[in-house]
């Protein structure tokens, strides 16, 4: 049996825990931490249109982030977060015997990361989440809940004919529906999307198709095949 409520954790975590969050958000801010700004812009409406740059040169206080914070849980304010904590009666929580691993951001070789991201933004939908450099050599480009990390090099680190001959794939990103894969092939293709492989029903009960990105990269996306 579990030694914690994973779901109960999500929703009502411990006071001070959240006050240590907030704080942490802070130093972020005030550490120019990139990442932070794509969180900020994503929680509190008056950075909803500025870039990173700007968020991260803006006046930002503790209460900004104490915000933020109650927004990530799920309350509209920092006091109504104190408040559905205090009112709820939680059990005390033990250390968790294991490690949950909640999410993974594959990481792919580009020799041009401007091309890269007017690829994955104009044809595939995605858009910048942040950048690391001047000129950029590391980006994050993300749709829904796919992220995926894009690392600037001088050469690609496989070969093109042993990648194609061996099918090597750098990533796999999956829809919920028949419908969803179909739908996300169409829009791939009205985009001019180059495939290395078109929707296909595969014998194990999937659909799928892959594509190219410039530096030769396939990328998978699947689906259920009813």
């Amino acid at each position: 049996m579990p030694t914690y409520d994973p779901i109960v954790e999500a929703y009502m975590p411990n006071l001070e825990n959240i006050k240590k969050q907030a704080k942490l958000i802070l130093r972020w801010h005030r550490e120019r931490h990139y990442p932070v700004a794509a969180q900020i812009r994503a929680h509190l409406p008056r950075f909803l249109n500025m870039p990173d740059s700007e968020i991260l040169a803006a006046n930002f206080k503790l209460s900004d982030a104490q915000q933020m914070v109650a927004r990530q849980n799920g309350f509209d304010s920092w006091q109504a977060l104190k408040a559905g904590l205090s009112a709820t009666s939680l059990r005390v929580k033990s250390s968790p015997s294991k490690a949950t691993i909640v999410s993974a951001e594959p990481q792919l070789f580009v020799t041009d990361i401007k091309r890269s991201c007017e690829f994955f933004r104009e044809k595939l939908g995605f858009s910048l989440v942040f950048s690391y450099g001047k000129p950029p050599y590391y980006v994050q480009v993300g749709r829904d809940a796919a992220r995926l990390n894009l690392r600037c090099v001088e050469r690609s680190a496989i070969e093109s004919t042993v990648r194609d001959r061996e099918e090597l794939l750098s990533v796999s990103m999956t829809v919920a529906t028949a419908d969803e894969i179909k739908i996300l092939f169409l829009e791939f293709q009205s985009a001019g999307v180059a495939f290395r492989q078109t929707l296909k029903k595969q014998p194990w009960g999937a659909k799928n198709f892959v594509v190219k990105d410039p530096d030769g990269n396939l990328l998978l996306f699947a689906g259920p095949a009813n």
